[in-house]
């Protein structure tokens, strides 16, 4: 039996096929997953398990370098914006227009979550890193700029 961490067969799995640069979305009950996608549907009831659970539990299993989000949170929803500030605090944050984030971003998603969250602009895109010190620490490697600062 698994002892810690993410229990859901399904999305366990899903979170170790993840590489550099893929991204997964969470999103909230009533987003419009594309019939293509790699859904994995955690909803149960309203809130049930809501958005910032499904994300901090994700946030504990893999290296997030980016958080994208709709243009529309840092404004209309700040606890949630946030929120989101202070979990991914080392990630790279960026806004897109609301209908992007239902369209083109979700159809880019390698893996989307749908949590039960009734949570305003409740979508969210993490794009998966890597641990610049287990890629970068060995003798005679150089880290490129942008992940040097991170060793």
């Amino acid at each position: 039996m698994k002892r810690s961490g993410i229990l859901n067969a399904p999305l366990s799995g899903a979170l170790a096929t993840l590489g550099h640069t893929d991204l997964i979305m969470v999103v909230d009950a009533g987003f419009p997953i594309p019939s293509t996608a790699h859904r994995i549907d955690l909803a149960i009831a309203q809130d049930l398990p809501d958005l910032r659970t499904v994300l901090r539990l994700i946030a504990e299993e893999i290296v997030v370098e980016g958080v994208v989000r709709a243009d529309d949170v840092p404004t209309n929803n700040p606890r949630l914006d946030e929120w989101l500030q202070a979990t991914f605090a080392d990630a790279e944050f960026s806004t897109r227009p609301h209908a992007e984030v239902l369209g083109e971003l979700a159809r880019q998603a390698k893996v989307i979550v749908r949590t039960g969250a009734f949570e305003p602009w409740g979508n969210i895109g993490l794009f998966c890193g890597v641990e610049p010190p287990k890629w970068f620490g060995g003798d005679g490697v150089i880290a490129p700029d942008y992940y040097a600062s991170k060793l």
